[in-house]
């Protein structure tokens, strides 16, 4: 039996994929989180029932702590989701994220090489930087131009990565996806705090004017597609996991109020981000050609799931807002 080794499983895309893996396979979990604020077992909430599931609280950083792990529940295979995300907080403190993202995964890569063990990160379509409207997607092969700490952050790591293949003959696979939504994303991210802040009858903030447009993905449709990668991925390979389903904030915020009986009198535009990118868009042929893979959810109906669950899950979701 398969044990996988999940870093952060206590985050959005991470809790999401231990219900998917305990749900689809018959592999063991071993999730190794820190519970920083945006990590919560709540997110887990009856899993920890389950016998094929074992939570190990600690920090990413302390290598002998993950060592320790591995070898207890003999893990064969670290997925590693752990990191720093929002780009806003990157701005703000951009030493958090040198720190967990790029030591974090140093420490974890270091792991991996003294038990000889699988490696696959985790990463993000900012890594690539920004594209215009009429440029064609990303795609593995295009250069890294990460414009923000956090992008800077996930670029090195997936470098690291890269190098622990090439230098080490690690058996390592890297994923970069498009923005992910759905249940239990932390409300820190648009579409759950626009959802949440409607919920609480407050006004929604666009950036700019609207028109940064983004590539949208289920994260159930990642949960599924990063499973297919640890299966029959090739060792040494990036995939490109993309929603096809580019929309400008503006059109998601729109969105989000038609679902939600509301209208653009809750819209409010603030000053716009330093440095935002205008535009991610990702092709998944790559996935799709070589795994089979293809998103499911339309997002129409991704949004009209998730406006769902968080007006069902208040408890989840009312106790880590802020204000």
């Amino acid at each position: 039996m398969r044990t996988i080794l999940v870093t952060g499983g206590c985050g959005f895309i991470g809790s999401n994929f231990i219900r998917h893996i305990l749900q689809a396979t018959d592999w063991r979990v071993v999730n190794v989180d820190s519970l920083t604020y945006a990590g919560t077992t709540t997110s887990l909430k009856g899993v920890e029932e389950s016998s094929r599931y074992a939570f190990v609280r600690g920090d990413i950083t302390d290598g002998a702590l993950v060592s320790q792990a591995v070898g207890a529940y003999d893990a064969d295979t670290i997925v590693h989701f752990a990191s720093e995300s929002h780009v806003d907080n990157s701005i703000e403190n951009p030493a958090v994220f040198v720190r967990t993202n790029v030591l974090g995964t140093y420490a974890l890569l270091e792991v991996a090489r003294r038990h000889n063990i699988r490696f696959h990160n985790v990463s993000t379509d900012e890594v690539f930087g920004s594209l215009r409207n009429d440029d064609p997607p990303f795609t593995e092969t295009h250069n890294y131009a990460p414009h923000s700490p956090y992008s800077a952050t996930k670029a090195a790591a997936d470098h690291l990565v890269n190098a622990y293949y090439h230098t080490y003959g690690l058996k390592t696979t890297v994923s970069n996806c498009s923005n992910n939504y759905g249940p239990f994303q932390f409300p820190e991210k648009l579409i759950p705090l626009f959802v949440t802040n409607l919920m609480l009858g407050k006004k929604v903030g666009v950036y700019g004017d609207g028109k940064n447009v983004r590539d949208w993905l289920h994260v159930d449709d990642h949960c599924r597609a990063l499973r297919l990668i640890l299966e029959d991925g090739r060792i040494g390979e990036t995939y490109c996991v993309g929603g096809s389903a580019q929309r400008s904030n503006l059109e998601v915020t729109r969105a989000i109020l038609a679902e939600m009986g509301m209208g653009d009198d809750m819209i409010q535009f603030v000053k716009d981000r330093p440095g935002h990118d205008f535009r991610y868009a990702i092709s998944h042929a790559k996935i799709a050609a070589e795994l089979g893979w293809q998103p499911t959810v339309s997002f129409e109906e991704g949004i009209h799931q998730t406006v769902a669950w968080y007006r069902n899950n208040e408890w989840w979701w009312r106790p880590l807002r802020k204000h």
